[in-house]
């Protein structure tokens, strides 16, 4: 069958930002910022977008637009030998990804609810740690679960340019003028000074004494904000023209998706202070449980909070139909299967994957830490080198359609891919390693002897 393409450029940029800004940047982002020490963290983590993510998006943009296939296709045509199973990886990573992401953005939408219904005057934090369990698991969370993947399912099987296309160009503007409202009101807010120093000031101090746990989490968490090691870019990708130029592509592209980032911090650490909260809250409960808390103890609160679980459950279902997408071109490509049975087959397996999500939060550190720890840094590590050591001159020439000749500039970029990207990577990738051997042994060990 045809394959499909984008309608304009801004469909495509549109499409990227929103698979890059989902759960990455406003769930996950927050609160890895004050687990490593705030503005120490903002440094590295803009640091890492510049020097590492820019690169590895081209990296995963010229297979993508060279071969016109899904991931498993793409390294197949270019690669050989033990290569060939590089593409798989990636279906694996979206595929356990999804499942679980699904969860968390049902759960969004289920505050929004919430929201709307009872609003959120919470006597405090032990009331907003009681409803955040009623929340995340059983009946409420399976429910939520459900509704979000048939949206997911309903905008891919409405195809590229019907679907995908259409969706972001809503969503994606939607996201930022709520948040960039939120982040003004945020700054009326009298403790939105403190908030801005704790956030934007490096504390060089911090940084030196705790630069190995800083440095990981800033380069995951560029990789994991950027949508890199899914085949994410890949797949959007290979609905290019020839005639694109794709550096400038992805310099849009990273720089509206650390520009949201960015924003989310003038959002969410004002609330945090003004309600006398700690940002330094662990885990994924952090901006459930202290944001609902905030928003009960400041003017407008209802509100606000409807509007900002709104907006995250946008960003979620953008960066959702991406993970969808590169799992659903596989089965068109390879295959041969019509678009909607396939989004509906694999969408109803990614929901019963996620199950056991909505049943014990122990699921989400399973596959969160084996997602987000391994299988995307190893899918990164490993493209890196396939691109900048197997088919380094396919890659450059790939890159130069488009632009012209780069010179020394497309000599640099295969160095860059080869060596910093790879150090970065691999060091993360061992402690991802590190990290989930101690999960599975430690707390995972621990729930299964209790059953």
């Amino acid at each position: 069958m045809a394959r499909e393409t984008w309608a304009t450029r801004m469909g495509f940029i549109l499409a990227a930002v929103g698979s890059a800004v989902g759960l990455g940047n406003i769930w996950r982002f927050p609160f890895i910022t004050s687990q490593e020490g705030g503005g120490a963290f903002l440094l590295l983590y803009l640091l890492f977008v510049v020097l590492i993510g820019f690169p590895a998006i081209l990296v995963e943009f010229v297979i993508g637009r060279y071969t016109e296939l899904n991931p498993v296709g793409a390294i197949r045509e270019l690669g050989s030998g033990a290569w060939n199973y590089l593409g798989w990886l990636f279906v694996i990573t979206g595929f356990v990804t999804l499942s679980y992401y699904s969860v968390v953005a049902g759960w969004f939408l289920r505050y929004t609810l919430i929201g709307v219904t009872d609003g959120y005057a919470l006597a405090g934090p032990e009331e907003a740690n009681a409803l955040y369990g009623s929340v995340t698991t059983g009946l409420d969370s399976l429910l939520f679960h459900a509704v979000f993947m048939a949206l997911v399912i309903g905008i891919i099987a409405a195809g590229v340019r019907r679907g995908i296309e259409v969706g972001v160009k809503v969503m994606v503007p939607a996201i930022v003028v709520l948040l960039v409202g939120l982040a003004g009101y945020a700054f009326t807010l009298d403790a939105a000074g403190a908030a801005y120093a704790y956030y934007l000031t490096p504390d060089f101090g911090y940084l030196a004494a705790n630069w190995t746990s800083i440095l990981p989490a800033a380069a995951g968490q560029a990789f994991f904000t950027l949508s890199l090691g899914m085949g994410v870019m890949i797949t959007y990708a290979s609905y290019l023209g020839e005639d694109r130029n794709l550096a400038a592509d992805a310099g849009i592209i990273a720089a509206l998706d650390t520009l949201i980032a960015v924003i989310v911090g003038f959002v969410v650490f004002p609330f945090l202070f003004a309600a006398g909260i700690d940002p330094g809250g662990p885990g994924p409960s952090a901006i459930f449980v202290s944001l609902t808390s905030a928003f009960a103890g400041i003017p407008g609160g209802r509100v606000i909070g409807i509007v900002f679980f709104a907006m995250v459950g946008i960003a979620a279902l953008s960066s959702a139909i991406s993970i969808l997408e590169v799992l659903v071109s596989y089965l068109i490509d390879e295959v041969d299967v019509a678009r909607i049975p396939a989004a509906t087959a694999i969408g109803v397996a990614v929901f019963l994957l996620g199950v056991p999500v909505t049943i014990d939060l122990i699921f989400l550190g399973l596959y969160d830490n084996l997602a987000g720890g391994v299988l995307l840094v190893l899918g990164s590590l490993l493209l890196a080198l396939f691109v900048g050591w197997v088919i380094p001159d396919v890659a450059r020439n790939e890159l130069e359609k488009g632009i012209g000749d780069l010179g020394s500039l497309g000599t640099a970029w295969i160095w860059i891919v080869r060596i910093p990207i790879v150090v970065v990577v691999l060091v993360s990738l061992y402690l991802g390693i590190v990290n989930y051997a101690d999960f599975l042994t430690g707390g995972f060990a621990e729930w299964l002897a209790a059953r």
